[in-house]
């Protein structure tokens, strides 16, 4: 794993990168010895090695941190005064469990931190391929060791956007499939859809797509990525446009250029109550 030389001096960036490959390594182990998987509610799947990468990340940070909160995918806690938190640990030890499950090298570890409700610093790695991306506050978005950029298209006829599908196959899916339709009408240039969020906030930091959008995700899924786009001058908000808290939120992430017509198309996606 390659950080910049720039960002090596900032303890939190190392060590959330330290944590990364830790965690990375037992989804590794597990991927070449094999796995228990469960349902935790329908199509939403769990693995023993989501709970043991969380458990090796969580024993670190109270290792060299014990006074600091850890806001983690698989714990029983609520969400409640999170953002309150002098510091604060935001941890997906494994994002893109199905893609996990079926064998597809397509997910990650996601770790930020945050200070009082800010976020600091924050580390996506896929440790299938072996990809760093990783962001610090005013000091930029950074991908293998280069500095990342948004795209800079202005026209949503040159993109590929991004969606992801929450695990309800009611209202929320069908506004999803509302929101592709109208993407479409667009005449973008195409959707992707790779079921890992914070690979997704990574492919809008890097430029390779225009934006992404999910109806329901949680601060694991977006901690990092958010602060990851937002350093590549990209801009992240919900689907209303409004600001994101440290809760259970819809996600819009674009190159910032393309936001307004995003929040348009989403807008005009809205169900009917009728249907909801």
């Amino acid at each position: 794993m390659k950080i910049p030389a720039e960002l090596s001096s900032i303890q939190e960036l190392v060590f959330a990168t330290e944590l990364a490959q830790a965690g990375g390594d037992v989804l590794l182990r597990h991927r070449k010895e094999g796995t228990v998987i469960r349902e935790k509610a329908r199509n939403d799947l769990v693995s023993e090695a989501d709970l043991e990468s969380e458990r090796v990340i969580k024993q670190a940070i109270a290792n060299r941190y014990p006074d600091h909160v850890i806001l983690a995918e698989e714990s029983e806690n609520g969400l409640d005064s999170y953002s309150e938190a002098d510091h604060l640990w935001i941890i997906d030890p494994l994002d893109g469990t199905t893609n996990f499950a079926h064998g597809i090298p397509h997910f990650a570890v996601s770790i930020a931190y945050y200070q009082r409700g800010v976020a600091k610093c924050g580390v996506v790695w896929n440790p299938a391929r072996e990809e760093l991306f990783c962001a610090v506050a005013g000091e930029g978005a950074w991908f293998q060791g280069e500095q990342m950029h948004v795209g800079t298209q202005t026209r949503m006829t040159d993109v590929l956007i991004a969606v992801g599908f929450y695990y309800d196959r009611g209202a929320m899916m069908r506004r999803t499939l509302r929101t592709i339709e109208g993407l479409f009408a667009e005449q973008i240039r195409g959707i992707r859809r790779f079921g890992t969020a914070s690979l997704d906030l990574c492919g809008v930091a890097s430029g390779v797509y225009g934006g992404f959008v999910e109806y329901q995700l949680a601060p694991w899924d977006f901690a990092a990525g958010r602060l990851i786009v937002e350093e590549a001058g990209g801009k992240v908000t919900t689907s209303a446009g409004d600001d994101l808290p440290i809760s259970v939120t819809s996600v819009l992430a674009t190159n910032s250029v393309l936001h307004p017509a995003m929040l348009d198309v989403i807008a005009a996606s809205e169900l009917p109550n009728a249907e909801d």
